[in-house]
């Protein structure tokens, strides 16, 4: 038998009940908050990650799955969505058609990493990208969206982390005092570590390793390096937090690995969910555009893991999805009536009833145990001598009342459903 790669899963149906929730959830509140929609094609240019991300970033040295196509183009399935969507604004002269695009996407993306619990080598994503402005108010909102949504489907158990990397130059010099700090600790470091302290020493302060944990505990802290107009940024940004009643701590480790982020830094965890605690992370990205061959844009976003956010609802019992139901089931009476049967549900699918019946000559005892599996508000048992008058008998599963309709005025069950409902 050929299983799913490992590291990838399938959704089954009676899972789909909690993604459809979360990703419609996802989607009214962008609509509150004016985020239009974005698609992008699963695989990129490798060149577009490699540039966008870092090379010495541990997505594009370790886990990006990169290959070469038939044309000789060196292609990488998206392991994140935020260069993606920079591409394509730039691409498009989205710049020129709004001076603020606030884009939204929900999709799949692909990493080859340790397959476990909230972590896959497929795994979805949703998140927005707001391109076009500098002001505070827009990192601060972009935090509120993502909190939003979690709360929306009933997380309680969530920690809002924010920091400031502040302007490249101090970044630098954070960076430099850093590895100063690190050099004559290297032998203690993880392997990791080591390695990161030499192409990327800002991960090494991300590092869940609790002996790395413990050498950095007195490192230097970036906010120590933030000069006059980061401070005026970070701090407009925590009290319009505040005002929007968003609770937050200031966490100065908070640093995430990618090369493009400067200023505000955000991190939305759960207790619930082990040691991959983090349900969405984000930052300004003021750099990125202009480093992939764009005019110097100034940008904000985040990217939400669903798989993870998904885990999180189910440890806190945060939300039950009402379980599809089916308008009518059609029981057919009589083999002869399949037809008719087929043209009764045709009927009601287009007055936009969800219709299901029986498509393998079953028993009525068995028709109807499947009505009561689907979960069918109404029974409409279609052949016998009621038939043979024109008519049908009509059952409601909820209260057992049963009534007889003419077959020849469906539209008359249709005003009786809609009553009813």
């Amino acid at each position: 038998m050929i299983k799913a790669i490992k590291g990838t899963n399938d959704i089954l149906p009676e899972e789909m009940l909690n993604w459809n929730f979360l990703t419609e959830t996802v989607k009214e509140q962008m609509k509150f908050f004016n985020y239009k929609e974005i698609r992008t094609p699963i695989f990129e240019h490798t060149a577009l990650f490699s540039r966008g991300i870092g090379e010495g970033t541990d997505i594009v040295s370790k886990e990006m799955y990169s290959f070469t196509d038939r044309s000789e183009n060196n292609v990488t399935l998206k392991p994140e969505m935020t260069a993606s969507v920079v591409r394509a604004f730039i691409e498009h002269s989205l710049g020129k058609k709004a001076n603020l695009n606030k884009l939204f996407y929900i999709s799949p993306m692909f990493r080859q990493e340790r397959p476990q619990a909230g972590r896959l080598r497929q795994f979805h994503q949703f998140g927005v990208e707001a391109i076009g402005n500098h002001n505070p108010s827009l990192d601060a909102e972009v935090i509120q969206v993502a909190y939003e949504i979690l709360t929306n489907i009933g997380l309680k158990e969530i920690e809002v982390k924010i920091n400031s990397l502040g302007l490249p130059e101090e970044r630098e010099s954070f960076t430099y005092k850093l590895k100063e700090f690190l050099i004559d600790k290297k032998d203690g470091l993880s392997e990791d570590s080591k390695n990161r302290l030499e192409n990327n020493v800002l991960r090494i302060i991300d590092s869940k390793d609790r002996g790395d944990q413990q050498l950095i505990k007195n490192a230097p802290s970036i906010l120590d390096f933030l000069g006059s107009e980061s401070l005026e940024h970070f701090e407009k940004v925590k009290d319009l937090l505040t005002i929007a009643k968003i609770p937050f701590s200031v966490e100065p480790k908070l640093v995430r690995g990618l090369d493009y982020y400067t200023h505000t830094t955000f991190e939305i965890t759960s207790s619930k969910v082990g040691s991959q605690s983090a349900l969405c992370g984000g930052g300004r990205y003021n750099l990125l555009i202009e480093q992939l061959g764009g005019a110097s844009t100034p940008a904000v976003g985040f990217a939400a893991g669903i798989e993870r956010i998904l885990l999180a609802c189910k440890a806190e019992e945060a939300f039950t999805p009402n379980e599809d139901e089916l308008d009518i089931y059609i029981v057919c009476l009589d083999k002869e009536l399949e037809n008719k049967v087929f043209e009764f549900a045709s009927f009601f699918r287009k007055n936009n009833f969800r219709i299901e019946f029986d498509h393998s000559s079953k028993s009525v005892k068995a028709q109807m145990r499947e009505a009561n599996r689907l979960n069918a508000k109404y029974v409409l048992f279609v052949g016998g001598e009621e038939y043979e008058k024109g008519q049908a008998q009509f059952k409601n599963m909820t209260t057992s009342e049963q009534e007889f309709v003419d077959l020849d005025k469906l539209d008359d069950i249709v005003s009786l459903i809609s009553k009813k409902n």
